[in-house]
């Protein structure tokens, strides 16, 4: 049986392994230990700003849900009771579509005039959430500075005095 020269140098050394290997020992476990908090950082930001921007599209749905709730025929005896009425419906059902992702969600629901000659009212629903005191992740040292300090979303609809009552 023929040996390569490796074989026969091995089997002179008496060695098993290549000559360097006993200095490379543990240089695996140096590595990953400097890689992995890199890894572990860029996964972390992937993950929160998913999440952060899933928390923005439910809070603009749910704005968008609300002022269209506004459209809705509520029965009242005065125009500005009927306005009245339908913010408030607004708000409730914008509130009700945000409550299982941030239940602590503020809606604010406003009428206003928003044409320039004063014919037609708007409802305008502004949901906030304060994202700095209840984060949907929780948060790593020193992240904070890249982090929003609150989501908010607003929709408009606009409505014709004639037709609120």
């Amino acid at each position: 049986m023929k040996r390569t020269a490796y074989q026969r140098a091995k089997r002179r050394s008496g060695r098993t392994t290549a000559p360097h290997s006993r200095r490379m020992r543990g240089t695996a476990g140096v590595e990953f230990a400097m890689v992995f908090p890199l890894f572990f950082v860029m996964l972390y930001g992937i993950v929160t700003y998913t999440l952060i921007f899933v928390a923005q599209q439910n809070l603009t749905l749910a704005a968008e849900e609300g002022a269209r709730s506004a459209l809705n025929y509520k029965s009242a005896t005065t125009p500005a009771a009927a306005l009245a009425a339908r913010t408030s419906a607004a708000c409730s059902t914008a509130q009700g579509l945000v409550a299982t992702l941030m239940s602590s969600a503020k809606c604010v629901s406003t009428s206003n005039p928003c044409s320039y000659d004063g014919t037609m009212d708007c409802v305008i629903v502004t949901l906030t959430y304060d994202y700095k005191n209840g984060p949907l992740v929780p948060t790593l040292p020193l992240t904070n500075f890249a982090l929003p300090a609150s989501l908010v979303s607003s929709a408009t609809v606009q409505l014709n005095p004639e037709n609120i009552l």
